[in-house]
């Protein structure tokens, strides 16, 4: 699952994710819609989304509360975290101590570096 309020961002990431066949995406630019859309899914089948992409900051709702709401329904499921800003481990841990993050994306970022952390991932779902 890939959440960021840019649509621009979610096509471009959208794509280059899909682009070999076998990754699925389900993009959405509302945090909110997101959650939904996590939770209604995961009643059915637990391991529908093995990784969520997040923006740090967006409207409605921030990437750090939309983790750990999904964390709250699935806290196996492997998360990745955007932004814009340098994103510092320490801090990261100080705002959220019980929420496990499997990798951290500056962006700008290369579709090389996300796939490869994609890849690394799942390899451990």
């Amino acid at each position: 699952m890939l959440v960021d309020d840019e649509f621009d961002i979610i096509n471009l990431i959208g794509r280059s994710l899909q682009k070999d066949g076998r990754k699925r995406v389900c993009a959405f630019t509302d945090a909110i819609a997101a959650l939904e859309h996590f939770n209604s899914n995961s009643k059915h089948d637990r391991h529908h989304h093995s990784i969520v992409i997040s923006d740090i900051r967006m409207p409605s709702m921030n990437g750090y509360e939309l983790v750990k709401q999904i964390k709250k329904i699935d806290p196996q499921v492997k998360v990745i975290l955007m932004s814009a800003f340098e994103i510092k481990d320490k801090e990261f841990h100080n705002v959220l101590p019980d929420i496990k993050v499997d990798g951290f994306l500056q962006k700008p970022f290369s579709m090389k570096q996300l796939d490869d952390l994609t890849n690394k991932i799942s390899t451990t779902y």
